[in-house]
């Protein structure tokens, strides 16, 4: 193994500087396909199953990822996988939900709430979603920061000075390619994101002398997936469960990932697949935050912040030019979500404020101009959140929890027609309420961020579901047209094109492609079970294909952990 070097050599600047014009110019050429808002926004609904599948793995992976998990299991064992694992278990669910995102034929989650409870609920969740977009650039900002200043010995740059050296980074070709710029690189970056996540693990095993190196030098609860140690008990995994579920339905740039393909199956596969590469990846951030454990036990080495393992093992671990090519690959984590958020974000704006209350009748290509200058100004907030913010892990959990509060009313209202704009208050309001009182309680202090734990969250669901569902009941419903309207959509199949004006779209039962998530009381009528399996064959199929995918991952994480056992 070639020796390596704190030093940030003339090889690893000239593999950075490679990669970072290679991909600006790769995403500035596929930004001449740019010739409206909707190709701006959502690719003209074109990008083909692989691309789809490399644009979710891409923006669902970010710097902190890899930097929250290896400081987590360095600290506590490999069984801190689930806080990123929370959502291994709803991934198949995916499948079924990503035609929603379709059907509704929006370009942002704004107006989706607008067909549903009327324009306040669609200005509300605007507002919530630009913040969104901004915490979690923030977070995932700071974490690259913290991962580049360590691996390269704190030479080159502070963690806050790469936070800012990193946003010009993606912001050209994102401010000029849109979304297919940023699905395209998403897919390049996607493979050095892979890398990233192993590229680790053969040096660092060596340094500790395999398996049985690392044995001897840690607890053996270090090596369990189940372990009450590492403060990941049953309850726990089940709570994290629930927040990914009622979370990920909210979240303002799930309907990009799902609805810009060229048909539902697209959308179905990158979702569920793209994410399931996460997944993948996830075994592979959980063993180096192992390795290192045992290497500074071994070395009798101390870290002043558990998140900085990560960037330890590039320090100690990679040889001149290969340091350079990891942090390249920590930048393609960060570049490929910043800019599919910044086009996003630009989106909510221009949609549901600008165009909504302010320039009702404004042309596209102006509507294409406001998009670009608001994506830009929220990506600058994001920076001053990551500039402010401490530890990498809770600003994470916190931009996963955030949607939660807003997932009650969107899965709820799609999974019961009955829900209506009041219920859908109360249960963000409540919701909200009893997550920060009981973290006040417990804490003693008022605070942004609280670090997550399950029992103050459980308790916000529980309260914010029976306030939507109490609320909803007691108050007038939506007018039933509107209803009707939305649950119709819900029920066409948008994989035919060029139908006569006028016309209506199949309903997707006759295709096979029925939904099961979606209006759960007409499941107590005759009709919602007829022809059970041809009508909802693409579900049934993809769920349990889905399902066999995620046995398959658990297992091998399982696997690995049986490798030197006594």
């Amino acid at each position: 193994m070639a020796s390596p070097s704190a030093a940030f050599t003339w090889l690893d600047w000239t593999v950075l500087f490679g990669y970072f014009v290679g991909i600006t110019a790769f995403g500035l050429w596929m930004a001449r396909k740019i010739a409206s808002s909707g190709s701006y926004f959502l690719g003209d609904r074109r990008l083909p199953w692989w691309v789809m599948v490399g644009q979710a793995f891409g923006t669902g992976t970010h710097a902190e990822n890899p930097v929250a998990q290896a400081g987590a299991t360095f600290d506590k064992g490999f069984a801190t996988i689930w806080y990123q694992w929370k959502n291994m278990l709803i991934t198949p669910f995916y499948w079924l939900m990503a035609p929603w995102y379709r059907r509704c034929e929006r370009t942002t989650i704004g107006e989706l709430v607008s067909d549903r409870y009327g324009r306040s609920l669609g200005f509300i969740y605007t507002v919530f979603a630009m913040c969104f977009f901004v915490f979690s650039q923030g977070a995932m900002l700071k974490g690259a920061g913290k991962v580049v200043s360590v691996a390269t010995g704190g030479e080159i740059i502070s963690p806050n000075g790469v936070v800012i050296a990193m946003t010009a980074a993606f912001l050209l070709y994102g401010f000029f390619g849109g979304l297919i710029a940023s699905a395209y690189t998403d897919f390049v970056q996607g493979f050095l994101i892979i890398l990233m996540s192993f590229m680790l693990i053969p040096a660092g095993l060596a340094a500790v002398g395999g398996f049985a190196g690392m044995r001897e030098n840690l607890d053996p609860s270090f090596f369990e997936l189940y372990s009450r140690v590492s403060g990941i008990d049953g309850f726990t995994i089940a709570i994290l469960t629930l927040n990914g579920l009622v979370g990920i339905t909210a979240q303002p740039h799930i309907l990009s990932m799902n609805a810009s393909g060229r048909s539902e199956r697209a959308g179905r596969v990158g979702q569920t697949y793209g994410n399931m590469v996460k997944r993948f990846c996830t075994i592979g951030w959980a063993f180096t935050g192992l390795i290192v454990a045992a290497m500074v036990l071994e070395r009798g080495d101390a870290l002043a912040d558990k998140e900085n393992a990560f960037g330890y093992a590039s320090l100690h671990l990679l040889a001149p030019g290969l340091t350079g090519l990891m942090v390249a690959c920590v930048l393609a984590a960060n570049m490929s979500t910043c800019s599919n958020f910044m086009v996003n974000s630009g989106a909510l704006f221009t949609r549901n404020l600008y165009q909504e209350y302010l320039r009702p009748k404004a042309t596209d290509r102006e509507a294409l101009l406001v998009g670009r200058i608001s994506g830009l100004t929220l990506t600058m907030l994001g920076v001053l959140f990551a500039l402010s913010v401490g530890q990498v892990l809770d600003a994470f959990l916190f931009t996963e929890t955030l949607p939660a509060f807003f997932g009650i009313m969107i899965l709820g209202g799609i999974l019961w027609r009955r829900a209506n704009r009041w219920g859908a208050w109360a249960g963000v309001l409540v919701s909200m309420f009893v997550y920060y009182a009981a973290n006040y309680q417990a804490a003693g202090a008022l605070k942004l961020v609280y670090k997550w734990e399950p029992e103050p969250f459980a308790w916000s669901m529980l309260t914010g579901f029976g306030a939507f569902i109490l609320a909803s009941l007691v108050t007038r419903a939506e007018p039933a047209e509107r209803i009707e309207r939305f649950f119709d959509n819900m029920r066409r199949s948008t994989d035919l094109e060029g139908l006569p004006e006028g016309q209506p779209k199949p309903l997707a039962a006759q295709r096979g492609q029925d939904l099961l998530l979606l209006d759960l009381t007409g499941w107590l009528t005759r009709q919602r079970w007829r022809r059970f399996f041809h009508r909802y064959r693409e579900d049934l199929v993809g769920f349990l294909l889905a399902w066999a995918t995620v046995a398959l991952l658990v297992g091998l994480a399982w696997g690995l952990m049986q490798i030197g056992k006594p």
